[in-house]
């Protein structure tokens, strides 16, 4: 008999993760495939405010029904401390004595085994199996690794996996944004909503800042959050300056990013389901649109009003014929104190004696730059330089 191992906190399961159950199915010729969720993960920490782990076992459950070589086993819920996967593959092959045991792991679990707690009795047991997506160099560090524990006695397999490219923490995002549905497997969307988890029942229209804060941070990557908090401190220096409305000012400058974390394909995910209709440059550069879903976030997520909706949504490349507040959050978002490239401080005092020569000398360092890159310029980008111009 072949068993699989697929373990993880499942924070929660999504169709990424059974695709690759599947495809490890195939690929090995398993017999049985047993998804066990974590207590306690040794190598990540769990976010607050995540379901119970009795709610991840039932999430899994949920998505596994109809799958008929896949079992959910709760055998690491019930161990007390940290789930450590060694103790897993030997209480399983007590169990099973004579099965070939495959341990499915991604890319950086394998590339970090050696840190694991107790590697070598795992490999005792078991098959490493990894799940790889063949992405630029990655196939090489792989090949080299199994190449090394080989000739140590380890067993390796591969699995080119060419699964859905969503991991939980980005789906967390999703649900909060309503727009999850489909990396979510049957009847788990459901459970979520009934259970009001992850954010799938939180109201967080006409927050005041200090409640609207700590909600922003949570969903923004950790890297990102000094330059918003900048930006909201900017945007209010600037708006007291300039006599615009300051409490706009601030919501429009910790919201701007708030869709930022979302990759390329993620956000066109949630144009397609916000029913927003994109031009081919939105198509051409997903990237960018980040400045877009942010203000489709704010608006309907977070209940804002059309002023803060209109300053977030042309924050990156500007429009042609701009407001006071649109102005103030496309040039404190270039000028916050984070920032620091040739030109800034030159930037940062024309936005206290001209705030439009500012948001000028911001589209045409842009448009140096991108032509720099060999990059396109965003035809909105060239709308507000002619109008600036004309």
């Amino acid at each position: 008999m072949k068993i699989g191992i697929y373990g993880g906190t499942f924070n929660p399961i999504h169709t990424g993760h059974m695709h690759a159950a599947v495809q490890a199915i195939d690929t090995l010729g398993l017999d049985k495939l047993l998804m066990i969720p974590d207590r306690i993960a040794p190598h990540k920490q769990i976010p607050s405010g995540s379901p119970s782990p009795e709610q991840r076992l039932e999430m899994l459950r949920i998505a596994v029904e109809g799958y008929e070589k896949i079992q959910v086993s709760d055998m690491e819920l019930k161990r007390e401390g940290k789930s450590y996967t060694y103790l897993t593959v030997e209480a399983l092959r007590e169990e099973y004595p004579d099965a070939e045991i495959f341990l499915l792991m991604g890319t950086d679990m394998f590339l970090s085994f050696h840190t694991w707690m107790n590697p070598d009795r795992i490999t005792a047991q078991a098959t490493l199996a990894v799940m790889y997506r063949g992405e630029k160099g990655e196939e090489a560090k792989i090949e080299a690794r199994k190449q090394e524990m080989e000739a140590a006695g380890v067993k390796v397999a591969l699995i080119k996996n060419d699964t859905i490219n969503i991991s939980s923490t980005q789906l967390r995002r999703l649900i909060a944004f309503r727009c999850a549905g489909e990396f979510l497997p049957a009847g788990v969307g459901d459970y979520i909503r009934e259970k009001g988890l992850y954010d799938s029942a939180a109201d967080w229209r006409d927050l005041p800042m200090e409640a609207l804060e700590p909600i922003v941070i949570r969903l923004l990557n950790p890297n990102r959050v000094a330059h918003v908090l900048g930006c909201r401190d900017t945007a209010v220096e600037l708006a007291k300056h300039w006599g615009a409305e300051v409490d706009d000012a601030a919501r429009a400058g910790i919201l701007h990013d708030i869709t930022k974390a979302l990759d390329g394909p993620l956000q066109l995910t949630l144009c397609r389901e916000y029913g927003t209709i994109l031009d081919g440059f939105g198509y051409k550069y997903p990237k960018t649109l980040h400045a877009l879903t942010g203000s489709l976030v704010a608006e309907r997520i977070f209940g804002e009003d059309e002023a803060v909706v209109s300053a977030i949504c042309h924050h990156t490349t500007g429009k042609a014929d701009m407001t006071l507040l649109e102005k103030i959050i496309y040039v404190a978002d270039y000028m916050e104190p984070c920032r620091n490239f040739p030109g800034v401080e030159e930037l940062r005092a024309l936005a206290f004696s001209d705030i439009t020569a500012a948001l000028k000398l911001g589209l045409e360092m842009t448009l140096r730059h991108l032509a720099n890159l060999g990059d396109e310029v965003s035809p909105a980008s060239q709308a507000a330089l002619e109008f600036l111009n004309s």
